[in-house]
């Protein structure tokens, strides 16, 4: 498993008691405090307010130590994965000018990153406190005042505070043309951006045209005086050019404050070769590339031409960005798993819009930045859901579907994130991720579809091939296993045999229950011997555990 990292709540009480002493003579109704709320985790505090995103160090606010702290939880998502996450909603549904004293505060942007972080939400008492101020007399008649005040009202806004991703002044009073002017800096931000790039690109192959011309020439010099050069015409070691040359590069038209700091970057590039030697150590899974996005993409396009609102189709050029023009997750905006979720449950769209729409998925979820977007999906369980009801989709979105989940394995993050055991209530019953994904595995094992049944054999090797701790897989192991027995009755192929006994292999370790079960039910692994010379091998090892 990925390491952890401990997930904290500061809560601060901005009356210091005052609330508690005077809100019943005030408002009629005790409150126990007026609260303002932080998320520690990495070392750093994290808040929300009309500054928009700041982070310090753990109680280094004015307010002093919190009144609590209240341990969230543990989060298994890399310090890198978080930072992109939080970039993006500075730069989004989290910027400073979005603030909002009663609806969109401190609490609500801890609520997000708790749910992003290890999927459990802030205490009820702390959000519902708006609601119940806005309840009394008083609140009703103040409520005008203080949706005035939303501008500047953030409480929190005369802190010293070290920000890692907004700098800049106080905040200042809106104008009636600063959304026009916002959307035209961000326009011509990325039209400086794609000019950079190509900059860039023309700089690069002139240096390595130049490069491959000096040393070309030093190879003739040192053939005329018997001795080289290290050095170019301008006198610097073809190693201090390179340096020079990078320095130019894409990173130069990043202002130096967005730039991550010397520890961050260190902290990446381990994390990045940490995952590299998992990727070399574990048993590779089985996923399937052969899914063009470029096709997927344009069926799509062609089956909803005429049938998206203006929001739909910026998710639709979204996710064009993210597959074909090579940006990273952070493309896909707030408002893309919206976008899915209509596609998913619109029964008046076609069979083929959800098929397609599903490979495309397929295909992105082969990058490394996937979880990005699983972790939004964290609070709707919009793609969950969908999973959920396997057995009530046609069989074309069950193979788009079991596709989409066997290409999350390539990434141990992504796949991580099929096993998580966070309930909640969906259609009158509580389910799961690992829920989810342990009923699509189990279905398409014992499906009569020979396509599903090969998603599903690939599904149930990579489940059994993560290295996850045993309280996850306790539950579903039994269940799986017993629909390996079923599965093997339909005298499956020697490549299908061997994805399932070795998945059987593994769960015999995993739960004392199996050896028993395939006891009872049969039948005995030993039973299939002679396929194959690694199949074998599996069932001794079977045999080992089930007498």
């Amino acid at each position: 498993m990925e390491e952890s990292n401990e997930v904290v709540l500061y809560i601060y009480d901005l009356t210091q008691g005052m609330a508690a002493m005077m809100s019943q003579m005030l408002l009629g109704r005790h409150i126990d405090g007026i609260w303002h709320t932080a998320v520690v985790v990495f070392g750093r505090e994290y808040f929300f307010g009309s500054h928009g995103i700041t982070s310090c160090l753990p109680g280094a606010t004015v307010l002093g130590q919190p009144l609590r702290k209240e341990v969230i939880g543990q989060t298994f998502i890399p310090q890198a994965v978080f930072s992109d996450y939080v970039r993006g909603l500075a730069e989004s549904t989290f910027r400073g000018t979005k603030y909002s004293l009663l609806s969109h505060n401190c609490n609500t942007f801890s609520e997000d990153l708790c749910q992003f972080l290890c999927g459990v939400g802030i205490p009820k008492y702390i959000l519902d406190l708006p609601q119940e101020f806005l309840s009394t007399p008083l609140g009703q008649s103040l409520a005008p005042l203080i949706a005035s005040l939303d501008s500047g009202g953030d409480p929190t806004a005369n802190f010293q505070h070290e920000s890692d991703f907004l700098r800049g002044g106080p905040p200042r009073e809106t104008s009636p043309g600063f959304d026009q002017l916002n959307t035209q800096i961000e326009q011509a931000r990325q039209q400086s951006h794609e000019l950079n790039e190509r900059r860039n690109k023309i700089r690069d192959k002139i240096d390595k045209k130049s490069k491959k011309k000096e040393k070309k020439s030093r190879k003739e010099r040192a053939q005329g005086s018997g001795e080289g050069s290290d050095q170019n015409s301008t006198g610097m070691s073809e190693g201090e050019a390179e340096s020079m040359n990078g320095s130019n590069g894409v990173n130069g038209s990043i202002p130096p404050e967005m730039l991550p700091s010397e520890k961050v970057r260190k902290e990446e590039e381990a994390e990045r070769l940490a995952e590299e030697e998992r990727k070399k150590n574990r048993d590779p899974p089985i996923i399937f590339k052969e899914v063009d996005p470029k096709l997927e993409l344009e069926c799509l396009v062609n089956l909803v031409d005429g049938k998206l609102s203006e929001e739909e189709q910026v998710a639709v050029d979204e996710l064009h960005q993210y597959l074909l023009l090579g940006e990273g997750a952070w493309a896909l905006g707030d408002s893309f798993l919206v976008f899915v979720g209509r596609m998913l449950r619109d029964n008046s769209l076609s069979t083929e819009v959800r098929v397609h729409l599903l490979r495309a998925l397929a295909n992105a979820a082969l990058k490394d930045d996937i979880i990005l977007l699983l972790h939004q999906d964290r609070r709707d369980h919009v793609l969950m859901n969908f999973a959920q009801d396997i057995d009530r989709h046609p069989p074309e979105e069950q193979q788009a579907m079991a596709l989409f989940m066997c290409n999350l394995f390539e990434n141990d993050n992504a796949s991580e994130w099929l096993l998580y055991i966070s309930e909640w209530q969906y259609s009158n019953q509580s389910i799961s991720n690992i829920r989810a994904t342990t009923k699509v595995t189990v279905h398409c094992l014992l499906s009569a579809c020979p396509r599903l049944k090969d998603l599903g054999t690939a599904l149930v090797h990579n489940l059994a091939s993560k290295e996850v701790k045993t309280v996850v897989f306790d539950d579903v192991a039994v269940e799986i296993s017993m629909a390996l027995l079923q599965f093997f009755n339909s005298e499956p192929s020697e490549e299908h045999l061997f994805r399932t006994m070795k998945a059987l292999s593994k769960f015999v370790n995993v739960s004392p229950d199996v050896p028993q079960f395939i006891q009872m039910i049969g039948p005995h692994p030993k039973t299939m011997r002679g396929k194959s010379e690694r199949i074998n091998e599996l069932i001794d090892q079977i045999s080992k555990k089930v007498r």
